[in-house]
């Protein structure tokens, strides 16, 4: 094997190494929702060859408002999937579409695009105060809801 063989070996293990983590593995930033005046939890998502933020921490009992902008117009992020809420809603490009729902059960709860290569997860916690350490997705803001 030559050296250009063996280097063009490493290079494409990498490459896959790489496709196989950020597809698979990554986790990105988490936001816990804040709560508007009306008591509605609400968060801006940005669908742009993936969802960020891609884990929203939200409390259980409390309306959700999801507002996602989808920044592209490529084919996978033409839908939003949260199969557990029966939600599949079309994501026009360059618009924000608003999806209201309101998740009654604790647990995690993964969203994704019609095509199943964009991933999020939806974390509803038990209702009550939010604290820094009731959620283990260590990563998202602990600030306190608004009311």
């Amino acid at each position: 094997m030559t050296t250009t063989q063996i280097a063009v070996t490493a290079l494409g293990a990498v490459a896959i190494v790489w496709v196989l983590w950020y597809f698979l593995f990554s986790r990105g930033e988490a936001v816990a929702a804040p709560t508007t005046a009306g008591g509605v939890q609400e968060v801006r998502v940005t669908a742009k060859g993936g969802y960020t933020p891609d884990t929203i921490v939200v409390q259980a009992g409390k309306p959700v408002r999801l507002r996602f902008y989808r920044d592209e117009t490529a084919d996978c992020s033409a839908r939003v999937v949260f199969e557990k809420f029966g939600i599949d809603q079309q994501l026009a490009p360059f618009q924000t579409t608003t999806i209201e729902f309101t998740p009654e059960q604790p647990g995690e709860y993964p969203f994704r695009c019609g095509m199943n290569m964009l991933k999020g997860l939806l974390v509803v916690e038990p209702p009550g105060e939010r604290r820094a350490a009731s959620s283990p997705h260590k990563f998202h803001d602990a600030a306190p809801a608004h009311e």
